[in-house]
């Protein structure tokens, strides 16, 4: 049976959260806006999210459902969606600093 890990949105951004306009498509949420809070053994999401209720611990609008695999669902009034964490900006070019070389002409695309 799969295992759900369980974030809370921090108290700070709940608000700004529940008042923010529904959006279609995957949510993308910061690592920085959650604790971890858990974990939870159900077989998919939406069983996990009746037990949490039932023993007392009902996940709030924002909350998070990660799944061993890694898919996050987000707790929203329309039900658990897709969601997906940030992803931090890579500068350009490789890690080495160096610009990225043009696939046709081998040479630092021009700016």
């Amino acid at each position: 049976m799969p295992v759900y890990k369980i974030y809370r949105l921090k108290d700070a951004q709940q608000q700004q959260f529940r008042w923010a306009p529904h959006t279609s498509g995957a949510s993308v949420v910061r690592p920085k806006d959650y604790r971890e809070a858990g974990q939870v053994q159900a077989p998919t999401p939406y069983a996990a999210w009746a037990q949490l209720r039932e023993q007392g611990t009902p996940l709030r609008v924002g909350d998070l459902l990660e799944s061993d695999e890694g898919e996050l669902r987000i707790c929203k009034y329309v039900g658990l969606e897709e969601a997906r964490w940030e992803q931090p900006e890579t500068p350009a070019g490789d890690a080495s600093g160096e610009p990225e070389l043009s696939q046709d002409r081998q040479q630092p695309p021009t700016r």
